[in-house]
């Protein structure tokens, strides 16, 4: 998923991909927007909540939401609120495992590749609609199909779901994707090849219902404010348009589970600096807020202070099709050993986020048979070494027949960023004698669209799983794939993915092993440089209760959560 964060994950935003998703973000939005993994509440409500009894929670956001069309999405801000007045096939519970959402059951035949799924006859649209198996299969042919032009429906379903590429590629009609109503409340869905993580695949937000009646008669207008939109999940999103800062989360009294759902209202804000968060914060009117790293410092030994670590990863993107010199993979591997990483999470973040020297991140997956963590298996893959960046810098410039390089490096325009991107720009330019770097910092729908259209040199990125297996990392490198969006390239790299979702697919511990060395070629061509994997610190006010902070997908789910009177 893409972060803002994505860092759609400091203030600016995971992404991604988190730009992702869950896409490649920035970890701008670590000084106000929230992500972590452990629980706090909050003692009391405020003034206003007594008064009128309500359960209410107020939150601050990193930016607007890009789109609340679950068809579009591709970022961190938009699934974490398709996520909370949607819902799916399934929802993600406790510990990332998937819980009944419009499904009850599900059945799958011997050969893994048909699901066969139960869903409940009480699901209700907010205007009071009944949900069917139809507005699956509405949602899904939407996704794929070309006239629509989606991001994630080619790229969640594009290999998974039986004909999704076909459909998209304009060589099969809608009507032959893999998914078919069976009745009003049955929908049997075809793979492509046996899919372990399809469950969980669910639960994400590109797999979501929609009302084609409702769709169609909205036409342009659809999903561009609270007017134009319908719910079936536990809340609905009201005052908000496109291009609203501020917005709220209402209980959603026709959700077919209201009963378990204790918040009235969550309220948010968007709010970019970090010291005005904690202001906030600290004021009373908000109940959580991100610090940065002058901030943890103040702030550390505070009785609400928590530090989540997380499973977003943070990396520079190098766009090897507009600019000459990225082209070539010494200049690339220079660059990926250019900056020190370690002073960036000890003193720029300063958050508990630890160094990436891979991809896949620490404490994600376990390989099938021995349990260890991927990523001490795969090991460490590309580390800051200024003796060996400077080797393949000087490699790359005599291929390339010139003494200087010059570079766009594009970023979030959030203070977090700024520092982050300041700092790493100064490490290379300083390093690498020759190099200039000039910093584009622009908000996090701009650069969406700027990576989009591949309108970058370099680009500070991050991504946030979309499900429970390497393959979700892996799967954003290959040729011409829908988050490439940097002209990567490697046959072999291809080969090894595919054989993991197809020759491989009902053999896991054969799987990872493909993992393993897919990784590796990965960097063996440098074709990214990893940064980070996120952590945040945050200010979590005591009485708040039973927020589910996700491995994957939306950051947080709500429907568990109070807050104590």
């Amino acid at each position: 998923m893409k972060l803002k964060w994505s860092l759609l994950l400091a203030l600016g935003l995971l992404l991604s991909v988190f730009l992702v998703a869950c896409g490649g973000g920035d970890d701008a939005s670590e000084g106000t927007e929230d992500s972590g993994n452990k629980e706090k509440t909050e003692d009391s409500a405020s003034e206003g909540e007594e008064a009128s009894g309500e359960q209410v929670l107020n939150l601050l956001n990193g930016d607007t939401i890009p789109t609340m069309d679950a068809s579009m999405a591709t970022d961190q801000y938009a699934f974490e609120f398709l996520g909370a007045t949607m819902e799916g096939l399934y929802r993600l519970g406790e510990d990332g495992k998937p819980v009944e959402g419009i499904a009850n059951d599900h059945k799958v035949s011997e050969d893994g590749k048909t699901w066969t799924f139960t869903l409940r006859e009480d699901a209700k649209w907010s205007n009071g609609d009944p949900v069917t198996a139809h507005d699956f299969v509405y949602a899904w042919q939407r996704a794929v199909n070309p006239d629509t032009g989606s991001e994630y429906g080619p790229y969640m379903m594009g290999g998974v779901i039986k004909n999704a590429t076909a459909v998209n590629g304009g060589d099969k009609p809608v009507e032959e994707l893999g998914v078919k109503a069976d009745g009003d409340y049955t929908l049997v869905v075809e793979l492509e090849n046996p899919t372990p993580y399809f469950e969980s695949l669910t639960t994400f937000g590109t797999f979501l219902p929609l009302n084609q009646k409702f769709v169609e008669e909205q036409g342009d207008k659809y999903a561009t404010s609270t007017d134009t939109l319908l719910s079936n999940g536990p809340f609905i999103l009201s005052d908000w348009e496109s291009t609203s800062s501020s917005w709220n989360l209402t209980k959603n009294e026709d959700y077919w589970d209201a009963e378990t759902v204790s918040l009235d209202k969550i309220t948010y804000e968007v709010v970019k600096d970090p010291q005005t968060a904690v202001d906030l914060y600290e004021a009373g009117t908000v109940d959580r807020a991100g610090l940065s790293s002058d901030l943890v410092d103040q702030y550390s030994t505070h009785e609400d202070y928590i530090v989540n670590p997380q499973t977003s990863v943070f990396y520079l993107k190098m766009n090897q099709t507009r600019n000459e010199a990225l082209a070539n993979t010494n200049i690339r591997a220079a660059i990926s050993r250019a900056f020190d990483k370690q002073a960036l999470v000890d003193q720029i973040l300063n958050n508990g986020s630890l160094v990436a020297n891979g991809l896949v991140p620490a404490n994600f997956t376990p390989m099938p048979e021995s349990g260890e963590d991927f990523r001490e298996v795969s090991g460490d893959l590309v580390t800051y070494d200024l003796e060996k960046a400077k080797e393949y810098w000087e490699k790359g410039l005599e291929e390339l027949g010139t003494d200087s390089v010059e570079l766009e490096f594009l970023a979030g325009d959030s203070e977090t960023a700024k520092q982050m991107n300041e700092y790493l720009a100064n490490q290379l330019q300083t390093n690498l004698d020759g190099l200039k770097v000039t910093l584009k910092q622009v908000p996090f729908e701009q650069r969406l669209d700027l990576d989009t259209n591949m309108d970058y040199d370099i680009q500070f990125s991050g991504w946030g799983p979309d499900f429970l297996d390497p393959y979700t990392f892996l799967n954003l490198w290959i040729t011409d794939g829908g988050n490439n969006k940097m002209g990567y390239s490697n046959k072999e790299y291809d080969k090894l993915l595919e054989e993991a979702q197809t020759t491989l697919a009902t053999d896991n511990p054969a799987r990872y092993q493909n993992f393993l060395e897919a990784e590796k070629v990965l960097f063996e061509d440098a074709a990214i440089a990893p940064v980070y994997q996120k952590a945040s610190a945050q200010l979590l006010r005591q009485g708040v209760e039973g927020i589910i902070v996700n491995p994957f997908g939306p950051d947080y789910e709500y429907k568990w959560a109070s807050v104590s009177k």
